[in-house]
């Protein structure tokens, strides 16, 4: 397995290229702001070809550069249908004052264009693409159309979880976006993330990855929703 994560030019978003080995395909994980000439680095470096554009969610941090990507190489954007609307324009909900922060940053005016492929993926969906088998599972908190994939890696890597904005080291994603839900996000954590085995490696959208049991023994949304789910059992 070959995972290569970098982060994105604004907001720390993490972009991530997986592969079975070097000079295969590959699947591209929200690819965010300013990350095109990295990203094009990475898949000359390595020899890899696309065979799609995941997206754990629409926030513009994990999407800006999906159209030039998908663009390039001829490939879908892969998106949870909960989420597809935040495709049409994920500029015009942003705050202005960031939009501006990012005009001047880039030194250009933020534009937007959809992608061109769009495809649909629900919880519990197996995406079997670039000699991977991708697991989908809907986690919703986040946003509505929160999504994570999971796939198994190599003797080297364990088994990984791309965990978009569900779970960080330490953290979890913000609940209080137009389209977040607290109560969600912790059915969320107890019905997608803490069934997980301790071994599986997370990587986050943003910061460094960790893993399931590090976060099951000291992340303390994670004891919440343990709390939550035997409360509620």
């Amino acid at each position: 397995m070959l995972v290569v994560g970098f982060p994105a030019a604004a907001f720390g978003t993490n972009c991530f290229v997986l592969a079975t080995q070097e000079g295969e395909e590959c699947v591209v994980v929200d690819p965010g702001v300013g990350v095109v000439d990295r990203l094009e680095q990475v898949l000359g470096q390595y020899h890899l070809k696309p065979a799609a554009v995941l997206l754990t969610h629409g926030h513009l941090d994990h999407v800006y550069s999906v159209t030039p990507v998908c663009g390039a190489h001829g490939v879908a954007a892969v998106i949870h249908p909960d989420d597809r609307y935040r495709l049409a324009d994920p500029i015009a909900t942003l705050d202005p004052s960031l939009v501006s922060m990012m005009e001047q940053s880039f030194g250009t005016s933020a534009r937007w264009a959809e992608p061109d492929d769009v495809a649909l993926v629900g919880d519990g969906d197996t995406l079997e693409m670039a000699g991977l088998s991708l697991a989908v599972d809907h986690a919703p908190g986040h946003t509505e159309g929160s999504i994570m994939f999971r796939t198994a890696g190599g003797p080297d890597t364990g088994d990984l979880l791309l965990s978009g904005d569900v779970l960080f080291a330490g953290s979890i994603g913000r609940t209080d976006l137009p389209g977040g839900d607290g109560a969600a996000m912790m059915r969320s954590l107890a019905g997608k993330v803490l069934p997980l085995d301790d071994s599986v490696v997370v990587l986050p959208g943003h910061g460094p990855q960790t893993t399931i049991g590090r976060e099951r023994a000291t992340n303390p949304f994670l004891a919440e929703a343990a709390r939550l789910g035997r409360a509620g059992a």
